[in-house]
This record gives structure tokens, sequence and C-alpha cells, in this order.
């Protein structure tokens, strides 16, 4: 046997036929599968203690030394059957690992969400004898079923995604192939094994052979609800811009009280980290930042009932603020060399050396309503400029920041006023006053130019945002 892996994982659901897969892995005198072994409920199967001498507790306790008795305790090539709701430190140490064998096992959702409501009536999860099967039939439930769709979808993305990035390649497998032993002896040879089996098991029997017309007692109603399900998502706003990372070191922490902000660019900083040195009188240089992931759960863990925040602007006034700061200006912290790209190449007709006495409010406009074009083509990726943090839409900013801390407080920049002193009182700080509103930009405010075509250009531009959060028309204060 070619040992390119040290191990395999099958990863499945229930009811898309992973326990007849397991039979058949077994088949091979080479293979062993040992069952659903992080389930959270048992080790292995129902009736087991434990797995090459490691134990439940032991598993809870480090999943990675049961990945290791698997890697080393088995007799030739050990696995297991891994499901969506299994114990999710085990992908953290198995999806990077190009030594691990990646079996995908699927099945048509409505077919295996039927299955599920068929053994949960009868309570019969495995048949071996015809004779004792239990009759049963099923009752289709919407939001339980777009529930259980949701969390293959996410499971199968993540494990898409990883193999991706990592650049792997899984064995898949679908539920049909399942009967088909050519099949059987591909996945053996992807694992390595050159034994090659005649025939398939055939201990275990389908338990529901009839269609799915004569299993689902509401048939009609489901039909019905699965014709208006989007199943190929042709509503979806198309998001093109590139995933971003979590962007610890920004994060800001009060010098004193446990109060974190996460900050997006481009938006009322200067104001909410003016507010927070306020909270414990002092400057802002003594605020905390240049966090790493490590000292940031010390910090948290040092600050128990910490509060974490972030500040949202209105699309319109951000846009306009990273042109006037970025772009439109120059010196300190402008970019220099996309300030040449847009005017050499997207028609951005400003000043070179920086806003002169001629600059009017016109020429102001027209070059906003440019930059406003360039970030259309921008975020859809079609530009060979990178999609900076300081216009990226606010919701992607927001994902990254949840890949390691989600803020307990979303709050918008023409609410802080009430906000923020409201949770300074929360930490017992009960004067604070409201912190400064942001002053207008420079050399033209945005209500000197802003108007309906403005409007509807952001509005495309950040639709996501405008969706996700909820916004309207910019007014003065946002």
């Amino acid at each position: 046997m070619v040992q390119e892996f040290d191990y395999f994982i099958v990863f499945a659901e229930m009811r898309t036929g992973s326990n007849f897969l397991e039979t058949n892995i077994n088949a091979y005198p080479e293979l062993t599968c040992h069952g659903e072994a992080f389930n959270p409920h048992f080790i292995g199967y129902p009736n087991k203690t434990e797995i090459l001498g490691i134990t439940q507790p032991m598993r809870d306790a480090n999943p990675a030394r049961l990945i290791e008795a698997v890697k080393h305790g088995t007799e030739g090539l050990g696995g297991f059957r891994f499901f969506h709701d299994h114990d999710p430190r085990v992908l953290d140490i198995a999806l990077p690992d190009p030594r691990c064998a990646k079996i995908i096992l699927t099945r048509n959702p409505v077919d295996s969400y039927v299955s599920w409501k068929i053994a949960q009536a009868t309570g019969q999860w495995k048949l071996t004898n015809v004779k004792k099967r239990k009759e049963g039939i099923a009752v289709f439930d919407r939001d339980e079923f777009e529930t259980h769709l949701t969390a293959l979808q996410a499971f199968q993305t993540r494990l898409l995604n990883a193999l991706q990035i990592t650049g792997q390649t899984a064995f898949y497998v679908a539920y049909e192939d399942l009967q088909d032993v050519a099949v059987m002896n591909g996945l053996a040879r992807f694992l390595g094994v050159d034994h090659q089996l005649e025939s398939l098991d055939e201990s275990l029997k389908k338990q529901n052979p009839q269609p799915l017309s004569e299993k689902v007692s509401n048939f009609e109603q489901m039909a019905e609800a699965l014709a208006r399900l989007d199943r190929f998502n042709l509503s979806r706003t198309p998001n093109f811009e590139p995933r971003r990372g979590a962007a610890v070191p920004g994060y800001v922490a009060a010098a004193r009280a446990p109060l974190l902000y996460l900050p997006i660019r481009s938006g009322p900083e200067d104001q909410v980290t003016g507010w927070m040195a306020c909270l414990d009188n002092v400057q802002t240089d003594a605020l905390q930042t240049k966090f790493t992931q490590k000292s940031l759960r010390q910090w948290m863990r040092q600050n128990p009932g910490h509060r974490s925040f972030t500040v949202l602007r209105h699309p319109v006034a951000r846009a306009h603020a990273v042109f006037c700061k970025r772009i439109l200006m120059t010196g300190p912290g402008h970019f220099s060399e996309i300030r040449k790209i847009l005017r050499k190449s997207y028609g951005l007709d400003i000043p070179e050396n920086g806003p002169d006495a001629a600059y009017g409010i016109d020429q102001h406009r027209k070059a906003f309503i440019a930059f406003l074009e360039f970030l259309k083509v921008n975020l859809a990726g079609q530009t060979m400029v990178r999609v900076d943090a300081s216009w990226a839409t606010q919701m992607q900013v927001l994902q990254g920041y949840a890949q390691f801390l989600m803020p307990d407080m979303i709050l918008r920049e023409d609410e802080i006023e009430v906000y923020l002193p409201a949770l300074a009182q929360q930490l017992g700080h009960p004067d604070m006053p409201a912190p400064q509103e942001a002053p207008a930009d420079t050399p033209v405010a945005l209500s000197e130019i802003y108007d309906g075509k403005i409007e509807d250009l952001a509005s495309t531009v950040y639709q996501r945002d405008y969706i996700t959060f909820g916004f309207g028309p910019w007014r003065t204060k946002g």
C-alpha cells in the first residue's frame, strides 16, 4: 500500500449512506473506519466506550490525541466519519493537513431530510433484515428543512474553501455511487490500496426505496415550499471583494476601562478614540493598540465583563471621507500611487499636486463621482488596484473581524452621541459626555455637492451595506 496518507476522514451527514460506505471501506483488509469518532454524544458507535484505548473524556479533553491514535494505532490505514455537528476542533487539525485523505459523501438534501424524519419517527436507523423493516412517513417542515439545508451548505462551503486554499483534492462520492463497486475500488486506489473488491457488502439494506410522494404525508406542501426556495441563489447580491482578515493589530482598548473598539476605516475613528481617552482622563496615545491575537486574548481574560463595539458610517459619507483624505489631498497618509492611477486611467480630474485656488465645487463633485465609478469596478474585482480597507464594504470588514471577535455593539455614527455615554455608564462612568461630532471634510464638504445622482451611485456601489444595515439616503449627520 502506498503511504501517501496517514489517515482519512469521510465527511458526511446523517442519512447520506455513510454507514454503508463505512461497511465497504472496512471490507478492504488494509483499511479501517472507526465510526463517528468525534460524535459529541458517543465515541465511534453508541455502544462503545473507547477507540484504540482513547476514551470519550480523553478525546473531549484533547481531540488530537485520538487522531494520533488513529494514525499510529490502526493496522493499515485508519479513519473515521465526520458530520457538520461533530467536534469542530478536528477541522482545524485535519483540513490543512495534506496527509489526511478527504472523502466527501453527498446526497440530495431533500432525500436525506426525509430519510432522517422517517428514522426519527420509526427509531430505525439501520436495516439488515428486510422483514424487520418499520413503516414510517415523514412530515415536511419548511423552516426545519431550510435550517438543515443552510447547515449542510455552510459545511460544504467550508470544506471546499479549505481544499482550495491548501491546494488539496478530495474524493467525492454521491449517494448514488455507493452501489457501484468500481467507484468503491476507485476510492480504495485513492487511499493507496491495491486490493479490489469483487462485490459490495449487502448486509445493509435501503430502508425507504419508495418515491418521495409516498414517503411524505404533506408532499404537495413540500413541493410548493421547495419551488419557492431560490435553489440557485438567483436573488443574491454578487460579492467579488477579497476576504479580509481579523485585523487585530488595529483594535483599540481603553487605557483602563474594559472597553474595546474595532475601528472601520474612514469612519469617525478620531472622534471615538478621543472619547475613549476622555473615559479614563488620558491622552489618546495612552490607549492600547497593536494587539496580537495572543495579547488580545490576555486582555480579554484580564478584563471580565469587557464590552466591544464598532461604528458604521453612512456609505456616501465614508466614500467622500476617504476620497478627500487619501486621494484628493497630498501629504502624509495619502495613496500616491493609487492617486496617479486614478488620474491617468479613471478620469479623475484633480490637480496633480493637490487642490489649489482654482479647484472648486463643480470640479470636486465631478471628481467624487469619478471616484465612486472607480469604486464600483474596484469592489467588483475588475481593477488591478487593491480593495483597500479604507473603502471596502463595512459588511466585509465585519466578516473579517468575526473570524476572531464579533463586536457586541454595532453602532451608527449618528447614534454614538446617545449610545456611547450609555455604554460608559454601564462600565461605571455615569457622567461621560457625548463624543465630538466629526468635522466636515475638506476642502469641500459633502453637503455642498450631495444630490440624487451621488446617492444613487453610492447605493449601487455599496449595495451590500445599504441592504445589510438598512441605510437610507444620506443626511447631514449620516
